[in-house]
């Protein structure tokens, strides 16, 4: 089974807090997620050679423990005070196709064939959104590649900082 969850820029915006506004209660969720991939593994992916390494792990564990498998794409997204100067921060999307890209990549690969999985497009941090992601679906755990490189060593990498972060088992894979 394969499918693909792809969410309008709408869903994807971040609030900004109304000061005006009385607190909720609880926060409601983002969407009702499919009960078939509730306790499944979320697995972070970009196409690198690194994100191909946590996938294939990833299909194994959900294959072992029979779990769907939850592939996030986190996309682009940045502040427009960059540009306009407006206070509060306003976040916008960068047009990001990578998503379409890896879904039809995906969609013909035959090592998924496997399990069911799905694949959710999100927009913001990569870590917050891989962590809203494995709360949303309850998973068992995220898997995600070691980054490579200069960047991940200037800026931390997004392994480091998910696995001091997460509410659930980080495995990283080299």
């Amino acid at each position: 089974m394969a499918g693909h969850e792809f969410f309008e820029p709408a869903d994807r915006k971040r609030q900004v807090a109304d000061p005006t506004a009385t607190p909720r209660a609880a926060e409601e969720p983002r969407h009702a997620c499919d009960p078939a991939f509730r306790h499944g593994v979320v697995v972070g992916f970009d196409g690198s050679t690194s994100s191909e390494r946590a996938l294939a792990y990833a299909i194994g564990m959900a294959h072992r423990s029979g779990s769907g498998l939850i592939i996030v794409h986190v996309a682009n997204r940045l502040p427009t005070t960059v540009w306009a100067g407006c206070e509060p921060p306003v976040f916008v999307d960068v047009p990001d196709h990578r998503t379409e890209v890896l879904g039809l990549e995906l969609a013909c690969a035959d090592y998924l064939a496997e399990v069911p999985w799905i694949l959710v497009e999100r927009g913001g941090d990569i870590c917050h959104e891989l962590e809203e992601v494995g709360r949303e679906y309850s998973a068992d755990a995220i898997v995600v590649g070691s980054t490579q490189g200069i960047v991940g060593r200037i800026f931390g990498s997004v392994a480091g900082r998910l696995a001091r972060r997460a509410q659930r088992p980080v495995v990283v894979i080299p």
